[in-house]
């Protein structure tokens, strides 16, 4: 079973989980062997939060979370939770219905810029991180409360 540690470093800290991919998820393209039919995947009954998450929102094409977002998360003790994707999936799909194609998320003092198109968080920063950083290559912003 699969802890996960929150870590909350000042007062008003948004606590972050950073989802673990499925185990077997990442094995070759994916595809079935010649002449077998890749099975539908079933929902997740049971193991860790973080598989059960990743498996969720690989079923339903949900906000995937970079290599690099991850290990920027990672090295940060940020820890996102259900709730907390959710707000952030909200978010991307909100920049996607005005036409955006990169999208600054400002989620308490975590900054996330995400790829619209690819559903996917590209980078994130905390706090201390955004001063006196400028944002390239985005089209929109969206803050989340």
């Amino acid at each position: 079973m699969l802890t996960v540690k929150v870590h909350h470093r000042e007062p008003g800290s948004v606590p972050v989980v950073i989802p673990r991919p499925v185990p077997g998820s990442s094995r070759g393209n994916g595809a079935a062997p010649a002449g077998q039919t890749k099975p539908e995947k079933p929902a997740v009954q049971g193991g860790s939060f973080g598989d059960i998450l990743s498996a969720e929102l690989e079923r339903s094409g949900g906000l995937k979370i970079s290599a690099h977002a991850g290990r920027r998360l990672a090295e940060r003790n940020v820890v996102l939770g259900r709730e907390d994707m959710l707000k952030i999936e909200g978010a991307v799909q909100k920049a996607a219905a005005k036409g955006s194609r990169e999208s600054l998320v400002i989620y308490g003092d975590l900054a996330l810029v995400a790829s619209v198109r690819n559903r996917t968080i590209i980078t994130a920063l905390e706090g201390k991180d955004m001063k006196e950083h400028v944002f390239t290559n985005i089209d929109s912003a969206v803050i989340i409360s």
